[in-house]
Parts: structure tokens; sequence; C-alpha cells
């Protein structure tokens, strides 16, 4: 399989149920940096954006564009590294996209980003300083600027929000991962893309490794057969450290000073477990036939309270460890970890009665109980960043939506799930999770409003305690 087709459904290999089960033998592992080839990375390298992928001639669906023309017109939520690489990444996708809004909590990194993005494609960049937004309203501003596509690149705690927002004002949506940082917005994001269905709006999510060339043709291999029935999974995510440090200036509120220090605050970022981590738990979720688990336990902590040399600020942790359980007695058993001068691997091991399937970046294999190696994947290499996009503007092009919405939101349940289990120390069931009715939000957002979370006398924030945090 080398190209997207332009529906691209989410594959629901079935399985048959299995209860007692080894691991087959595997290969020696090897290090691998957590996705090499980045969207930061991309911004730092390129000096012009690639031409796009698909084809001028395709037919337009007359809802697709504004007044008639075949100019998309791209409106960017969240200009952070993220968000903004997601722009050029969408612009690079088609060439008749135009940037022509931006919205960020922060002035200046709008501007910042917009000059970065004209520099790459002055062309196709228009966004003049009427359309350059700010502050929590900015999201809403860009999507009633008279766009047609919206880029959700913002933090996560804001997904759930300009989700509804995009798709009720009838935009198509690239959504960024995790679509939440608690179980309220996940049944809100799921709620929204029934909306978005209703309407014939695309959602493409950014759990990118759906739409990586190898990982669907293995995906496939698996669904087909090729291990047996799945019997047992692991996945680790064992990164260095994520994010960056912005110190307290002297007139900066606490709320402004959590919001740019999001990654370090669970209820801004979900905590690694969800932030990063849910590219893997995805992928279990995917070879599972997009099936949740039953139930999850863990632990996990706060090892390491620096970060290069200076104080790490937030309350997250920087090391998970759960175990979800899934229908048929396979059990799925999840590491992740942000901690320098570490052993660091990403990787997958589906084990099945027949053989093995083993996922390193675009190393793609397949094994025998034995541990011999029975095939791999030589097929051409892609982009996964930019075929997600593509899929979102052929499918806007041709008038055949697609929708990401629910395995995303499953996705990110799973990895709030494991943050829950991991903070309280209890074996807490899909069920329980996803009617959690633990919010985390602010009292309102303004700068100078009050966080959930709030340092003591001696600054420093109160961290989940197993046993003593209690599951709401």
């Amino acid at each position: 399989m080398s190209d997207l087709d332009s529906s691209f459904p989410s594959h629901q290999p079935t399985f048959p149920s299995t209860h007692q089960s080894t691991f087959p033998p595997t290969h020696q592992s090897t290090r691998s940096s957590s996705h090499r080839s980045t969207r930061r990375d991309f911004l730092k390298t390129s000096g012009v954006l690639a031409g796009a992928a698909l084809a001028g001639n395709l037919a337009v669906a007359r809802s697709a564009h504004a007044q008639g023309s075949d100019v998309l017109r791209v409106g960017l939520i969240g200009c952070g590294g993220r968000g903004t690489g997601a722009a050029s990444d969408a612009l690079s996708a088609d060439s008749n996209t135009r940037l022509v809004a931006m919205g960020d909590l922060f002035p200046e990194i709008v501007r910042k980003k917009r000059d970065l993005l004209k520099k790459i494609s002055p062309d196709r960049v228009v966004v003049d300083d009427e359309h350059c937004f700010s502050g929590y309203d900015a999201f809403q501003k860009v999507i009633d600027s008279g766009v047609d596509v919206v880029v959700l690149g913002s933090v996560p705690h804001f997904r759930p929000r300009h989700l509804r927002a995009a798709v009720e004002a009838g935009k198509h949506v690239f959504c960024e991962k995790p679509v939440a940082v608690d179980a309220p917005g996940i049944r809100s994001v799921l709620e929204s893309a029934k909306i978005a269905e209703q309407k014939g709006l695309s959602i493409v999510s950014g759990l990118c490794w759906r739409y990586h060339t190898a990982v669907r043709e293995v995906m496939d291999r698996v669904a087909g057969g090729a291990i047996g029935q799945i019997t047992r999974l692991q996945g680790l995510y064992l990164a260095g450290l994520v994010g960056r440090v912005t110190d307290r200036a002297p007139q900066m509120s606490e709320m402004e000073y959590q919001a740019r220090n999001w990654w370090f605050f669970h209820w801004l970022s979900g905590d690694h477990n969800v932030e990063q981590h849910v590219h893997t738990l995805d992928k279990a979720l995917w070879v599972m036939g997009d099936t949740p688990p039953i139930a999850a336990w863990g632990m996990g902590g706060r090892q390491v309270n620096t970060f290069g040399n200076r104080p790490k600020p937030g309350d997250t942790y920087d090391h998970f460890a759960v175990t979800y359980e899934f229908p048929g007695g396979v059990v799925y058993n999840a590491y992740c970890r942000q901690q320098d001068n570490s052993h660091r691997e990403v990787s997958d091991l589906f084990s099945g009665t027949k053989g093995a399937c083993r996922i390193e970046s675009d190393k793609v294999a397949l094994y025998d109980l034995a541990g011999k190696r029975t095939w791999r994947y030589r097929g051409p290499k892609a982009n996964m960043y930019r075929l997600e996009h593509e899929a979102l503007f052929k499918s806007i092009r041709s008038g055949k939506p697609i929708n990401n919405g629910a395995y995303t939101a499953h996705s990110t349940m799973m990895a709030i799930l494991g943050r829950m289990c991991a903070y309280t120390g209890q074996r807490i069931t899909w069920e329980q999770a996803m009617n959690s009715q633990e919010k985390l939000a602010p009292s309102a957002y303004r700068l100078d409003a009050q966080p959930p979370t709030l340092p003591d006398a001696q600054g420093n924030y109160k961290i989940a305690v197993p046993g003593v945090t209690k599951f709401i």
C-alpha cells in the first residue's frame, strides 16, 4: 500500500478472542529517537515549501471553498511549533491553498510565526495584520474570518472547545493530537465528530502513524492474519526532555506563566502520557480494531525535577508504566518516559499465535515464532505529516468527507485513562473513565484568572500521589 485513498477509513481488523498467551521470541531492539523528522525540524531546515501532491484538476465540492474559488482558505489556531509546522504541511499538501488567518494567545507569537512562514512561501501566506488575532478568543476570530479549513494546533486543553466551534461554523478541520485532557473534553469531541458527520465535514487527526505508508501496510497484513490471533502487545515511547522552560517575568501572572510552560502542567498538556505517548497508544488501539480496553492499572512518578540547568516547573510526571486489559484476555504493556541520559526507544511489538509484528519508525517487519523475520516493508518512503494533509484536502475537493474524530477521541481517552491509573494508584475501567466528572479547567479564561493548579509558599506545585489522589 503506497497511496492513500480518498476516504481513508480507519482499519477495523477483527481478531478471535484468546486467553492464555506468551510472547514469541523477538529480535534485538535498537535505539530509536522519536519522530526524527518532525514538523519543527521541517521549519528549521526547509527553504521552500514542497510542491503540491494533489493534482489541480480534481473537482472541487461547492461547499468546500469560499465564493466559488478553487482556493481553499486556511486558518491556523495555535501558532507554536506544532501548529506552525502543521500549517506548512497544509500548504505543501495542496498548491491551491492559502494561509489567510492566524491566532494564538500571545500576539508576539502570531507575528513571529507569520513572518517565518512568509519567508518560506511569500505567495502562499497572505495573512495581513488585521488577520493576526490574539487572546483567548482568537480561535473564534480565525473561524469567523472567512476560512474554509482550520488547523487546530493549540495547547491540548483547548482542543474540544476549538473543535466544537469549528464544526458548528461549518469548517473542515485538521486537529492535532491529543484532542482533550479530561473525560468531559473527550465526550465533547465525540459529539463534535457526530456534528461534523451530519454536516459532511472532514476531520483529520494529527495521529500521523495512521497515515504512515509502511505502518498502514503492516496493519493490513496483521488484520489479514499474518501473525494469527493477537495475544499480547507492548508499546515504548522512551524519550528525552520535551518542551522548554520560560522564566517568570516580574509582572507575569500565574496564568500566563503556566500558559507559557504548558508542557509541565497536566491541566494544559494532559501530562506526557497524553501529549506524546498517545501516538503509541493509538497504534495499539488500531491493531485491536479500534476496540477500547476494558480497564487499566499502572504506575508512574516524577524522579527528575530539573530541566537542563534549571528547576523543572509544574506538576507532570516524567515516567509512566500502564497495563491495559483488552477483550479476549489480550494485555497491552505501555511504557513512556521523558528523561535525559537514558535509553531512548520508540517501538511497538504485537505478538500473536503465529508470530509477531515490530514497528520502529520506518523499520516495519513481521517475524515467525522463532524470531526469524518473514517480511519487511521495502516500499517507498513518504512523509506521514504531509500525507494526512493530502488526505484532508483530497476529501474536501472530492466531496467525500473523512472523519477521524472517534478513534482520535478513544486513543486520547486511553492516554487519559493511563494517567488516571498512575495518579490514583487504582485499577479503573473504561466505563468509569469515560464517565469521569473531573474537569481540568480554570474558573475563567483570562491571564489574570486563577489556574486550577497553584504553587505553595515555596513555589512548588502539588504532584499526584498514588493512594492519596482520588479518582473523580
